[in-house]
């Protein structure tokens, strides 16, 4: 018996959007596989006005992001966990974009996966420690775009690509603990002699 990982509700969540948050630049990238390749559908960043204040930086991003996902058939969002940042103020700043990222995905019932920037790094490059060239080429790569995208978009692109390659071996070992549990309570059980 398949669980909330069965392979048709893996393929309702094929479609991902990726953000990396920012209230000064959000970027946003939407990737979905076909078959075994992973395809580019449309990527962007949300840039608010600078001058104006964080709370209405925050609506910007809040009623854009929100069109993103109007706007295509995403099935799960991949975020960016929040990091050890040396400026507290920049932390916080991070912390009410990814808030509102949050709330938008929550709001349009998609699933959430957050990941570390590392992680995402070392899935796109091999590397933990690769630079934001290194991680924008290789997403051009992964999805043959013509050139890099802007690092934002890269970086949220490069999001959306790492759930898309963990979510299969995440799905394969769900398969196969849902197996072995099978197999183990359909099993006959050893059943103790009574000695004489």
């Amino acid at each position: 018996m398949a669980g909330p990982t069965s392979e048709r509700a893996f393929a309702s969540r094929s479609t991902v959007l990726g953000i990396d948050p920012g209230t000064r630049r959000l970027g946003w990238g939407i990737v979905t596989r076909s078959g075994s390749r992973l395809v580019h559908v449309a990527h962007g960043v949300i840039a608010p006005d600078v001058d104006t204040s964080l709370a209405e930086r925050l609506v910007v991003i809040e009623r854009e992001l929100d069109q993103v996902v109007s706007d295509h058939a995403v099935g799960c969002a991949s975020i960016e966990t929040l990091f050890f940042h040396k400026d507290a103020q920049a932390a916080a700043k991070l912390g009410h974009a990814r808030g509102v990222a949050l709330l938008v995905c929550a709001r349009a019932e998609l699933e959430i996966a957050e990941y570390a920037p590392a992680r995402v790094k070392r899935t796109v490059t091999g590397r933990g420690a690769a630079d934001k060239e290194q991680v924008a080429q290789m997403v051009r790569t992964f999805l043959s775009l013509p050139s890099a995208p802007a690092s934002d978009a890269a970086d949220a692109l490069a999001l959306a690509v790492t759930h898309l390659q963990l979510v299969p071996a995440l799905l394969a070992a769900s398969k196969a603990r849902v197996a072995a549990i099978s197999r183990a309570a359909t099993s006959p059980s050893r059943q103790p002699r009574l000695g004489r």
